[in-house]
């Protein structure tokens, strides 16, 4: 199966050079290995079997967009801020982007994101994400209204 990276028609031209495009920009299960390719600087096998978890997640503003490392085991193939998945792994993964690194955790911008977390939990039976929790609402301070007098 094969689930497309989804990119802002505003980030195209930036990541166009580097061959992002549709047809070199996807997700892919086939045979037991998680295939994804992002342009030409990224294309790299994952075996199914090191993949812990995979839940919705988003990825910061201020991170960017396109292909990025924090070099200490997050990597992230970004199109646009929507629709971003979190792929967690078992052990660190090597890979190489334009230099080699490593990946515990991996981050990817997807045109379906649910479609494709459901037929990764299929493919490697790990348990369904938990739902995200709310945010405990912040306590507000009362103001006492002044007698007038």
């Amino acid at each position: 199966m094969r689930f497309p990276i989804r990119m802002s028609p505003l980030w195209r031209p930036l990541l166009l050079p580097f061959g992002g495009t549709s047809q070199r920009s996807y997700v892919e299960l086939e045979d037991g290995v998680l295939h994804v390719r992002f342009g030409w600087l990224f294309d790299h096998r994952f075996p199914l079997s090191q993949v812990e978890a995979a839940s919705p997640s988003h990825w910061p503003l201020l991170a960017g967009i396109g292909w990025r490392t924090n070099f200490r085991g997050t990597v992230g193939l970004i199109g646009t801020y929507a629709n971003v998945v979190e792929i967690r792994f078992k052990e660190r993964q090597r890979l190489r982007m334009l230099l080699p690194t490593s990946c515990e955790r991996l981050y990817l911008s997807l045109q379906e994101p649910h479609d494709f977390i459901n037929a990764l939990q299929e493919a490697t039976s790990i348990d369904a994400p938990a739902e995200p929790v709310a945010a405990a609402p912040t306590a507000r301070k009362r103001r006492r209204k002044k007698k007038s007098g």
